[in-house]
């Protein structure tokens, strides 16, 4: 059971003032900016739980740190099925959250209007892997096969961690404030610096910070010509390295692409995937992320006290 501390806020007390928080937050930006053919579809009226619904339980889950979904749906459906009166079974509960990735993700977007970012025009790029089985199961594995839709999963490298791996690797931009403003699904073998120029696309960042990984001339160049400076700390054998201001000031804010990085491993579990297919995985990577942006708007709307990015003090 979640316990909230006294000093981090005075307006959520509880677990079930915290899932009313989190639907009423959810439902307006529903309410706002799904379009009527999703909100309005075929047979909606029929159905017995809301979208909002759905995606409220889902993101409550991903935030108490429960990984197992099936698990949640019992814990909800015994613990807090007066709020929910209605809830459907738990395999339509599962498939219409899968079927939701859509307007998740459009909500995520959505709910970035919702911070108050004062570094909006700078930018941290990383990545981490995702491992979708031990690396000795590879060969055998059966989940993600390719299915001419689905992105292949595939053999990479972590040089953070020093392993090749066989799964996926997810990207990410995020601002100085700590908030994940966007990311991307690729296999593991797709450059850093591929990726790179898909998630700077329509973000209206000046300037992102990278590591060695993002080291490149035609790159630097590209994004140039977008009105966008690419700082990526060069290599220790490089002809141009940074001046030593330079390079501590990157250093410094790359930590924070780091924590938030290790805040989604230990606190939501991104790194280990439960899914059975790729939709699934998709579904509860959006979830996560989603939940993770949630948190720091909690703490920037009732923790006077907390950094933005210590959303153990707000949660838990």
């Amino acid at each position: 059971m979640l316990k909230f501390h006294s000093n981090s806020t005075t307006f959520i007390s509880d677990f079930e003032e915290f899932f009313i928080f989190i639907y009423v937050l959810v439902d307006d930006l529903y309410q706002r900016y799904v379009p009527d053919s999703v909100s309005r579809r075929r047979n909606i009226d029929h159905s017995k739980t809301t979208d909002s619904e759905i995606i409220t339980i889902s993101l409550c889950g991903e935030i108490a740190g429960i990984d197992s979904q099936n698990a949640w749906y019992a814990f909800v459906k015994k613990n807090y099925g007066f709020l929910f009166p209605t809830l459907c079974s738990r395999t339509r509960f599962h498939r219409r959250h899968k079927a939701l990735l859509q307007v998740m993700e459009l909500l995520r977007e959505k709910a970035l209007c919702l911070f108050q970012i004062e570094s909006d025009s700078f930018g941290i790029a990383d990545s981490f892997p995702l491992p979708i089985c031990k690396f000795a199961r590879a060969p055998f594995h059966r989940t993600f096969l390719s299915d001419g839709v689905s992105l292949d999963a595939t053999y990479g490298y972590c040089a953070s961690k020093k392993e090749t791996y066989f799964g996926y690797k997810v990207h990410a931009l995020i601002t100085f404030d700590g908030v994940i403003k966007t990311f991307e699904l690729t296999s593991a073998s797709v450059d850093d610096r591929k990726a790179l120029l898909d998630l700077v696309e329509n973000q209206g960042m000046l300037v992102i910070l990278g590591d060695k990984g993002y080291v490149s001339q035609s790159l630097k160049e590209t994004l140039a010509k977008e009105g966008i400076t690419l700082l990526a700390l060069p290599r220790s054998n490089s002809k141009e390295p940074f001046p030593s201001s330079i390079r501590k000031m990157i250093v410094k804010q790359r930590r924070k692409i780091e924590t938030v990085f290790s805040q989604l491993n230990d606190q939501f579990h991104i790194e280990r995937v439960l899914a059975k297919n790729f939709y699934g995985l998709c579904s509860r990577l959006v979830t996560k992320i989603f939940g993770y942006n949630l948190c720091l708007l909690l703490n920037s709307m009732f923790s006077a006290t907390a950094e933005i990015c210590k959303i153990k003090q707000l949660i838990y």
